[in-house]
């Protein structure tokens, strides 16, 4: 298994309001990414939600893929997730800024994609239907590999137009394109991202196991897709989760059972209402359920896999499960409620050094593998070119010859 990171710019209570607690939140974020990089981590997924107040501020991830991209040599920044209605962007734009993230990251952009979720975002760009974003993101996933490999693009379809050749620029860099992956937030989801070729990105609301149908049935659709998109199979399923891994026992049991925890959990339960909600059903603005948990009960959520919880040590013991229903990736959503940043960073060192190591074996990203074997799918141009073109002069510091 590979191990990431998962940042949302989650600023909860007044924090939201005030400019100087979002900018250290989001500045923080970043960080994680810088020091998760020298500490084995593989991957960094960036959410990319619009107008949640304190449940994400990170509208724009780009340029902080940036920021920490050229802070880092080795750990993978992905999307999670572009969300593809054509309304909120057209296609050509998320084309260009994926190809030109995987020219800034040197090959280490991973481009996730989803439909989005829930009305109150969907809104924000006058998506009013949001049952219609399933047939977009079905046309827009189909097209934007296209985009990468021809050179007079156009394209006439039901929810967006190129009506004339275009070269969308720049084109990826190096072989092949950055690997793609959807959000599976429904249970069919899985299936039809084997059956499409491409990774699977899984969010846990529920018990670790009862996921393994849902891998299961990834796992047999990927092995012969019915139409792989792209130009490679990415062949991968990351799993979202929370993990408090500390050295001291005691102080990563206390706190799991902080006075708080929850709280993220009503805002996905008002914010995702495209999505079912969580057993508890707690939307915000009503107070988290207060657990009052002892070491019993504490222990029986570590074993359903709600969350990892403790030493090193123990914390191997609990990713078992992970390997059992077959997830190839595990990512945590950082920050960790009722965590302190110090104890974050200390969260990343520990981790990266004690249990990674134990997990994954090879130091090749497995989506590096994957592109290694990608085969173009388009001709450079569907139209003859016209034949009296004729050019002579290069300015001279042309980077290569005319010829």
């Amino acid at each position: 298994m590979e191990f990431g990171i998962f940042s949302n710019g989650y600023t909860p209570g007044p924090a939201a309001h005030d400019t100087e607690s979002e900018h250290t939140e989001l500045m923080r974020e970043a960080s994680y990414g810088v020091l998760a990089d020298k500490n084995n981590w593989k991957y960094m997924w960036f959410g990319e939600h619009h107008a949640l107040t304190e449940y994400s501020h990170m509208s724009a991830p780009s340029p902080l893929m940036g920021w920490v991209a050229a802070q880092t040599d080795y750990i993978h920044l992905g999307s999670a997730i572009t969300s593809l209605p054509t309304n909120k962007e057209h296609p050509v734009r998320i084309a260009e800024r994926a190809a030109m993230l995987d020219h800034v990251t040197e090959n280490r952009f991973e481009f996730g994609t989803g439909r989005g979720a829930g009305s109150h975002e969907l809104l924000s760009f006058n998506v009013t239907d949001p049952s219609e974003t399933k047939a977009q993101w079905d046309e827009v996933i189909r097209e934007i590999p296209r985009m990468w490999e021809q050179k007079d693009y156009d394209f006439k379809g039901e929810f967006f137009t190129v009506p004339t050749p275009h070269n969308i620029l720049p084109k990826p860099y190096g072989k092949g394109h950055p690997p793609l992956w959807v959000a599976c937030g429904n249970p069919p989801t899985f299936a039809k991202a084997g059956s499409l070729g491409i990774g699977a990105i899984a969010f846990n609301f529920e018990p670790i196991h009862n996921l393994k149908g849902r891998v299961d049935a990834y796992k047999e659709a990927i092995q012969d897709p019915v139409e792989q998109i792209g130009q490679f199979k990415n062949d991968n399923v990351m799993m979202t989760n929370a993990v408090i891994c500390l050295e001291n026992r005691d102080e990563a049991r206390a706190i799991a059972k902080t006075k708080g925890r929850g709280y993220l959990v009503t805002m996905v339960n008002m914010y995702h209402d495209t999505m079912p909600k969580s057993p508890d059903a707690v939307t915000w603005p009503d107070s988290p359920i207060d657990p009052n948990w002892d070491d019993e009960m504490l222990d029986w959520a570590i074993g359903e896999g709600y969350m990892l919880c403790g030493t090193p040590e123990e914390v191997c013991e609990q990713l078992v499960h992970y390997q059992e229903v077959g997830c190839d990736q595990v990512v945590f959503g950082l920050p960790i409620e009722g965590m302190a940043h110090e104890q974050v960073l200390e969260m990343l060192e520990v981790f990266g050094q004690r249990v990674i190591p134990e997990f994954d074996k090879d130091p090749i990203h497995s989506t590096d593998h994957y592109r290694a074997e990608a085969r173009r799918k388009f001709p450079d141009f569907q139209y003859e070119l016209p034949e009296d073109i004729s050019v002579s002069v290069l300015p001279s510091n042309a980077l290569l010859p005319l010829g």
